[in-house]
């Protein structure tokens, strides 16, 4: 039995500049389902989710997608999906993915990839979950935040424990291996005046 059942992975829409992401994002449902741990995701057939989904499905994995109602129709929902669920909105699909996951993983993306990960690590700080956020570095994809979260820390305002709790690794099978052996920061005390 594996130690996660499901891991919702955030990544973008689009191929990106470099072959090496969709390779990435294939490689990681491939692990992914290698292990018996199910992908929980934005759905979609195209660019690195779709690679990501192929990749799990390849190897028959789980694949669940989480999209919300206003995007069914406007986005290439993926045809070979195990479950897709239809949320009521962006911050609902970001709930429910979070909500059926053990662990989350970041790919390459954009937007909406930077959006999902910085609200799950926020959450995380908050104490609203305990489980624990990665991010695969594909080519140093990851620097500029963490080098921002960095930034962040030495000026005061987010605590270090939280840049201690990311797990970051540049190959798919070791981030998820590091994951599960991954400790999730303790929730940070309120400041005091």
């Amino acid at each position: 039995m594996p130690e996660f059942r499901r891991i919702a992975v955030y990544c973008g829409a689009r191929t990106g500049n470099d072959d090496a992401y969709l390779a990435a994002a294939r490689a990681t449902g491939q692990a992914m389902a290698a292990r018996g741990v199910g992908l929980v995701y934005g759905g979609g057939a195209v660019g690195l989710m779709g690679a990501l989904a192929d990749g799990a499905l390849a190897r028959g994995g789980e694949v669940i997608g989480v999209i919300p109602a206003f995007m069914d129709g406007r986005e290439s929902i993926h045809g070979g999906l195990s479950e897709l669920r239809i949320s009521r909105s962006m911050h609902d699909r970001k709930a429910t993915m979070l909500d059926l996951a053990d662990a989350v993983i970041a790919l390459p993306g954009g937007l909406g990839t930077l959006d999902e990960f910085v609200e799950a690590l926020t959450w995380a700080q908050l104490g609203l979950h305990r489980i624990p956020c990665g991010l695969l570095d594909v080519g140093g994809f990851w620097d500029p935040l963490v080098a921002l979260i960095d930034h962040a820390i030495a000026q005061g305002f987010v605590d270090t424990a939280m840049a201690d709790g990311i797990v970051r690794r540049d190959d798919p099978a070791q981030l998820i291996d590091a994951l599960v052996g991954s400790a999730v920061p303790a929730r940070e005390a309120p400041a005091t005046d």
